[in-house]
């Protein structure tokens, strides 16, 4: 039987509102067909036709992911009803349908910018009063529909009539504010009555309040400035459109008191509206003109909720609740108070001495302070967020307080899993999903608490492969990564972080030049997520942006530098090892020029692949041979020409390795020095962010998977079971972020300022190594159109599980030794091809179902195991 599965356009496969002009369609089907073929081959079934019929038009298709619309213009404000035929090749068909929405397809404003004119901040390092909008709305008929479009510079929450419209957080989110920006759109019809209040509360968030580790504030406005429509259609076929306009009201003396991401939130709950100090809004003039456009991203939401695993009273009055899991979100309290109590709610991620632990979070207070009205009430922030695992609360008794907590991220599906033999393995899994969760807040930030939350580019670079199989990251990174884009300098170069915001008192150069990894986001994260998701669409949107970058790598690399060292890529800026262990800031960017030198041959390689797949076969040569050409400088310059660092570090090594740099016996030379590397660190990692990733597969790949799985299951310091065993729920930034006699290494004294994390995904790019390794599961197409599935057994592991959801279907490998015998469950996706190598000898191609296949551990010959298909 036929089935179609996860019918979706622009990724969603409900609540879409978009303003493409060509929105896309994908979807997956599901079969129980399988036949086998030959010796060595099973036969699934795969798509054969597909007709989608939209607004009239109908559009058949043979491809299943990101099938563009074609067809007579979509108009705006307007409903389309999507139905999918599908046939496949064994004749069987299904049908399915799905709904979306136009936003406004560039129509013209009503509404226009306000603001309070004569609020005016010129402090420095803090963020601004949060603005509260009033408008009063008297529909004059019986109302069939009602929907809000809105957005802001800052950050904005909507209340009609006392409830909350919508579920999101910090909308309309971070983007690279000048180019691009959303807005957001609400079914309010039901939330409509004949005397109505709609009130929206702007706080300063990324765009005017204090961001960036200097507290910089008021990057890109002075104040906060609100647009909104309200569009109502009535029974009678009429329509009336309510704009944000001079008849708004405004105040700075709303509940909300105060509000940033850093220091918190300050909610006076004893407000009374009705006896604000309101004063007329007025027209904001906004100096730029970015592009306005239906929100794109995933909007960040409530998820988990947790429930205090412990909760403790100290002598000070104070109570500590300890909710067992390390996340980014906020606090929700239900309490009973009299009119006028404080009642304050501060977080950090340890305790030290049974208190919470503040100093990681530098300046910021991560505070929620609450002033109560009478009697039983509830509270929970809703303009800040905070990273965090305990909550101090002070103020109310214990007896008088429940507190819960609530996970907030970007919305992004749970796609991937795995477990195995391992508990320590399968709780570093978590932790790793986790952190990834924790700082997927509407952009890749590089940790949820202290002052900084920033959109670092060098962590996801190395992360994109290992979210992207965890979670479905497709309308995450296409969002930002359209910021990449945007950003990306005249000179080619890509900011640190995206999207940018001007850090004083920092080198502009930093932000302005090529600085490989950091830089490399913009060919990395477009590869990862083209490799799990299959759209060829984000290779075309980002191959502009690549080959400059890459022009400008180069122009580096060639700066001063002749002969073999013409690609070696020494200046200017590199963070080089960055996190390395046991080294400084100043160590860590002198191993610069080894950490670029790969990078240029990697990108470049990278791009010549990319460059395949669009048919540019000139670029495909040239970057080719740029790769080639900087490997052959990496060797001459840094080896001696047998495969051995005339400076040797574990990430030297790694990233030529990894990078296939190395010629045969050069590569087997490289591969045994870095496990002796390895077995003289008592296998221990010393690798930093751009190594870390990669040192597993340079040593499992060349012939040492011994060495990478002690490394792997090593407990001493550093080492990823290192903060298993020391009790930690996610990945942290530094490998000793909590030493073993129990103290905290803050990294005062290695030029860092102060900087460690307890939730910082970077170093949790091991788990690409669980999924492609350990589970086998690896895409060869894009999308896993084509993938293999080969186990690599070690470690004493007895079995192992991973899975996946592909955009043609669910991806899952499943073995176990038991007995003196190796078994494994493969699931292949309709429409995808696997190969199947088992780990004691033998290949098979498999079609789409369901498979178990065993052979003993030690088999007589490739051959020699049992063939079943499930």
């Amino acid at each position: 039987m036929l089935t179609i599965q996860n019918f979706r356009v622009e990724h969603l496969t409900s609540g879409c509102v978009t303003d493409e002009r060509r929105p896309r369609f994908s979807f997956a089907l599901e079969s129980d067909r399988q036949q086998f073929v030959a010796a060595e081959e099973w036969k699934g079934v795969s798509l054969k036709s597909a007709v989608l019929t939209v607004n009239g038009e109908t559009i058949p298709t043979t491809e299943m992911i990101c099938v563009p619309y074609r067809g007579k213009p979509l108009l705006p404000f307007t409903e389309y009803t999507v139905h999918l035929s599908a046939e496949d090749t064994a004749g069987e068909r299904a049908e399915s349908e799905l709904k979306f929405e136009t936003g406004r397809m560039n129509a013209p404003w009503r509404g226009r910018w306000i603001s309070d004119p004569s609020y005016r901040f010129t402090e420095k390092k803090v963020s601004p009063k949060p603005m509260t909008f009033l408008k009063k709305i008297r529909p004059e008929k019986p109302v069939r529909s009602a929907k809000l479009y809105a957005t802001a510079l800052g950050v904005f929450e909507l209340e009609l009539n006392g409830r909350k419209v919508g579920e999101d957080y910090f909308m309309p989110g971070f983007t690279s504010y000048k180019h691009n920006m959303q807005y957001a759109t609400y079914d309010v019809s039901d939330q409509l009555c004949d005397n109505n209040e709609l009130i929206a509360v702007v706080a300063g968030g990324w765009a005017v309040g204090a961001f960036t580790y200097k507290r910089t504030n008021r990057s890109f406005a002075n104040r906060q400035a609100f647009l909104c429509e309200l569009r109502i259609r009535y029974e009678d076929g009429t329509s009336e459109i309510i704009g944000t306009d001079e008849s708004w009201l405004v105040s700075e003396e709303g509940k909300y008191r105060a509000a940033e991401f850093y220091d918190g939130e300050v909610f006076d709950a004893t407000v009374d509206y009705h006896t604000v100090n309101w004063k007329r809004a007025a027209i904001e003039r906004v100096k730029f003109a970015p592009v306005l456009k239906a929100q794109y991203s995933a909007p960040v939401r409530a998820h988990e909720t947790f429930e205090p695993v412990k909760i403790t009273e100290r002598e000070n009055g104070e109570i500590i609740y300890d909710f067992g899991q390390n996340f980014a979100g906020v606090i929700r309290a239900e309490l009973n108070a009299v009119r006028g109590q404080k009642i304050v709610f501060r977080h950090s991620e340890i305790l030290m001495d049974g208190a919470l632990y503040t100093e990681p979070l530098r300046s910021a207070k991560a505070e929620a302070t609450y002033i109560a009205t009478d009697g039983a009430q509830t509270y929970s922030p809703r303009l800040t967020y905070m990273g965090f695992r305990y909550v101090s609360v002070t103020g109310i008794a214990r007896e008088n307080i429940r507190l819960t907590a609530a996970a907030l991220y970007s919305d992004m599906p749970a796609i991937g899993t795995f477990t195995c033999s391992d508990e320590r393995l399968n709780r570093l899994q978590k932790n790793i999903e986790w952190s990834t969760k924790s700082n997927f807040v509407d952009i890749p930030t590089d940790c949820p608490q202290r002052d900084e939350r920033m959109g670092w580019t060098g962590d996801i670079a190395v992360f994109a492969r290992t979210a992207a199989f965890n979670f479905d990251t497709a309308r995450f990174l296409e969002k930002w990564l359209k910021d990449v884009k945007s950003e990306q300098k005249r000179t080619g170069g890509i900011p640190m972080i995206v999207p940018w915001v001007r850090v004083p008192m920092q080198l502009e150069i930093e932000f302005t030049m090529a600085v490989d990894f950091w830089g490399d986001s913009c060919v990395l994260v477009p590869w990862a997520e083209y490799l799990a998701r299959g759209d060829l669409g984000i290779l075309r949107k980002m191959y502009p942006v690549m080959k400059k970058y890459n022009r400008a790598c180069r122009f580096w690399a060639e700066l001063f530098s002749f002969g073999k060292r013409r690609r070696i890529w020494k200046l200017l800026h590199h963070y080089g090892d960055w996190c390395a262990p046991d080294l400084g800031l100043w160590d860590w960017m002198r191993r610069g020029k080894w950490t670029a030198t790969a990078a240029l041959a990697n990108s470049s390689a990278i791009i010549a692949k990319i460059a395949n797949l669009l048919g540019k076969k000139e670029d495909a040569a040239y970057y080719a041979n740029l790769s080639c050409e900087t490997a052959k400088a990496y060797r001459a310059v840094f080896t001696d020409g047998k495969g051995k660092l005339k400076k040797e570090f574990q990430t030297a090594y790694v990233l030529p390795l990894y990078f296939q740099m190395f010629p045969a016996g050069e590569r087997e030379a490289a591969a045994d020095h870095l496990a002796r590397l390895v077995r003289e660190n008592g296998y221990r990692i010393a690798t930093g962010f751009p190594g870390t990733p990669y040192i597993l597969f340079a040593l499992a790949d060349h012939g040492h998977a011994e060495e990478a799985f002690r490394m792997l299951l090593n407990e001493e310091c550093p080492s990823w079971l290192y903060e298993v065993k020391a009790g930690a729920t996610t990945v942290w930034e530094r490998w000793d972020a909590l030493r073993a006699d129990g103290t905290c290494n803050t990294g005062k004294e290695d030029g860092t300022g102060g900087m460690v994390s307890f939730n910082h995904y970077a170093f949790g790019a091991v788990g690409d190594f669980f999924y492609r390794r350990i589970a086998g599961i690896e895409a060869t197409a894009g999308g896993y159109r084509e993938f293999t599935v080969a186990p690599l057994i070690g470690g004493n592991l007895t079995h192992a599980a991973a899975s996946t959801r592909s955009p043609y279907g669910e991806i899952g490998s499943a073995w176990k030794l038991e007995n003196g015998e190796f078994t494994i469950r493969v699931k292949v996706p309709v429409g995808t091809r696997c190969t199947l190598r088992m780990p004691f000898g033998g290949e098979r191609i498999l079609g789409s179902g369901e498979y178990e296949f065993s052979q003993p551990v030690r088999p007589a010959s490739g051959d020699d195991y049992e063939k079943t298909g499930v």
